[in-house]
């Protein structure tokens, strides 16, 4: 409750979200909560070289909230039409994971709201999903269950909150 009162223009992005693409916010606060910790700007990074020569370089070109990909942001845009998007503003973020996983319902027949399934073709994207290239990663089931287990401490959570 602390969150939504702190950051209502957060919780008026999802809602929007949810009202366009179904996504329930309890998916998008744990699907943002797992990809990013809620930092605008993150960009997993790795550790390259050793002692004094060692320093940290970005992994892949997901940033911001979502952690989305160039490519993927960029169908994103290209696809509603909202050129101007920025992956480090939340309510593009939010849209986006709206826009993304309303099409894996489609694509992939994963309703919107199984996070557990939501998350493993987020992370696989839509045709490795299809592949199965999820059962090739062991660690990957228990990061989706994770983030199912927080969608649903989320919606528990939201129901008790008085502003909605």
């Amino acid at each position: 409750c602390r969150m939504q009162s702190e950051r209502p223009q957060w919780f008026a992005a999802m809602r929007k979200t949810e009202d366009k693409w179904g996504v329930p916010v309890a998916v998008q606060l744990a699907t943002i909560a797992r990809e990013s910790s809620f930092v605008a700007d993150a960009q997993p990074t790795k550790r390259v070289g050793s002692g004094l020569f060692s320093r940290e370089v970005p992994r892949s070109s997901a940033y911001g909230y979502a952690q989305a990909l160039d490519g993927t942001w960029d169908d994103y845009r290209a696809d509603t039409g909202k050129r101007g998007a920025d992956r480090d503003d939340f309510a593009d973020s939010s849209d986006f994971i709206g826009w993304y996983m309303a099409s894996a319902q489609r694509v992939n027949g994963v309703p919107v709201s199984d996070a557990y399934n939501q998350y493993l073709v987020y992370h696989e994207g839509k045709a490795g999903f299809a592949r199965g290239s999820h059962r090739a990663k062991s660690w990957l089931p228990d990061v989706a269950r994770d983030v199912q287990a927080w969608a649903t401490l989320y919606q528990q959570q939201l129901q008790s909150c008085p502003v909605r």
